[in-house]
């Protein structure tokens, strides 16, 4: 152990953390924007709300990209698949509308 005082590394370190998580609510509410609008595309035209075709595209460019960045590709499959079910529970309800 030593003598330092850990607390203003862990502050430091803790207001990173606490800035990116407020840059990831953000992005993800841009995302949802932009996947409502999809979801008024599908049901406007009677499309399906999923799409696994592209949802299998998804997860293999995400694990991709998960593995560059070093980051665990399981754990970017299934982050990327709660907002998928999420999009898609989004969709459905869109396409329930009258």
């Amino acid at each position: 152990m030593t003598d330092q005082d850990p607390w203003p590394e862990l502050r430091r370190l803790r207001q990173s953390i606490d800035n990116m998580d407020s840059a990831l609510v953000h992005l993800l509410a841009e995302r949802f924007k932009i996947t409502q609008r999809v979801g008024e595309l599908k049901a406007q035209y009677g499309l399906p709300p999923a799409d696994p075709g592209r949802e299998t595209q998804q997860i293999a460019r995400l694990r991709a990209l998960a593995e560059d960045a070093h980051l665990d590709p399981e754990f970017a499959e299934k982050f990327l698949g709660f907002i998928v079910a999420e999009v898609v529970r989004h969709h459905e309800a869109i396409a329930r509308e009258p």
